[in-house]
């Protein structure tokens, strides 16, 4: 097992490397870039950017130290004439695009091996911090979404499987296709019309995780306000993950039930119950149990962005993609690399989950 973890950990550097490579690649191709939004912000081109910057309090370091540096003439570098050429060349090299494209992404890459990925373009403030200020309301989304519909559609896959072709399991299969089939952002929208005040019931809050006053209130009503401005997003983005784990466990069970070591269980006069949680279970649960890392991650990062939109919450989905939007590339190409390097770590855990729930399973004589 020593010798396949160290296989997997070492394959990790090559695919990190291609995935960062390709993703550079695509950027250079991809039209505009921060010197032409500070461009376009200058001569008045680009004013939603500008109003939003502005709105929210931000500076845009870039251009504040350009014109700091040229306030006497600034006038010089608007109207029709444009801009200065080498006001533009100082802004290339502030942001590094004075060298060439392959310096900079080796440049990069020496420093994301020390995890040093810089400061934001457009925020005076490190990478990591921002990431760091965003993770609070992704951790609340992933952590309980997984906890949640790990802990409702087991026991309910489970009945499922057992009852299989009574009402039960038609009706229920029903609902479940049926809340699969709906797209989280529409179910969000649906429940902040008939909870949040829409046009029904206010029984929930519309935005953030906690209130207003929260900072004023004792721990138990600071835990129950956390958990109040929760019940929405949470539901809203537990669809699809609650169909799907719901469905793999009754399909591990129904396929288990099946097999002719039961039917040697139930003839030698073990109980149902007996049958079902000491035989069937642990084999059963092998695929649900060893993806939950996976799932964890899932949740985590990914499909939150519209969630994040319509509940005004402010995690990584939003940092994501206001990034790419003002083509704050610093940002871009760290969370990338960290959510890449985490999915590839979670990918090997999982496995290492399968053998340690079934230690039948050796990956150590199997080609990675």
């Amino acid at each position: 097992m020593a010798a396949y973890i160290l296989r997997r950990l070492l394959l990790i550097i090559p695919t990190m490397i291609g995935i960062m490579a390709v993703s550079f690649v695509i950027v250079q191709f991809a039209p505009g870039g921060p010197v032409e939004k500070i461009i376009a912000q200058l001569t008045g081109n680009d004013v939603s950017a500008t109003a939003r910057i502005s709105g929210s309090g931000g500076d845009l370091v870039g251009a504040k130290a350009a014109l700091n540096a040229t306030d006497a003439t600034s006038s010089r570098y608007r109207g029709s004439q444009g801009l200065d050429p080498e006001f533009i060349k100082k802004l290339e090299k502030q942001f590094g695009f004075d060298k060439p494209a392959p310096e900079r992404f080796l440049l990069m890459m020496k420093n994301y091996l020390t995890f040093n990925f810089g400061e934001s373009y457009f925020r005076n403030v490190s990478v990591l911090k921002l990431i760091g200020e965003k993770m609070p309301v992704s951790i609340s989304l992933g952590l309980w979404l997984t906890l949640l519909s790990y802990g409702i559609s087991i026991p309910l896959g489970i009945r499922k499987a057992v009852s299989d072709g009574t009402p039960f399991d038609i009706w229920t299969s029903a609902a479940v296709i049926v809340g699969y089939a709906v797209p989280g952002f529409l179910f969000g929208i649906l429940l902040i019309v008939l909870f949040a005040g829409g046009s029904f019931w206010d029984f929930f809050p519309l935005r953030g995780l906690h209130s207003d006053n929260a900072a004023t209130l004792s721990w138990p009503h600071y835990i129950a306000d956390y958990l109040w401005h929760l019940v929405l997003p949470i539901t809203a983005m537990g669809l699809s993950a609650f169909a799907n784990t719901t469905l793999l466990t009754k399909n591990c069970f129904l396929d288990e039930i099946r097999k002719q070591y039961v039917t040697t269980a139930r003839m030698k006069g073990l109980g149902e119950r007996q049958v079902l949680y000491g035989h069937v279970f642990r084999n059963a649960m092998l695929l649900v149990i060893a993806g939950f890392p996976g799932a964890f991650i899932g949740a985590f990062f990914s499909g939150s962005l519209l969630i994040e939109q319509i509940f005004s919450l402010d995690g990584l989905g939003q940092l994501g993609f206001n990034s790419v939007i003002d083509r704050d590339y610093p940002v871009v190409f760290a969370t990338l690399f960290i959510f890449s390097l985490l999915g590839l770590l979670i990918g090997l855990i999982s496995d290492l989950t399968y053998t340690w729930i079934d230690p039948r399973i050796d990956f150590e004589s199997r080609e990675v």
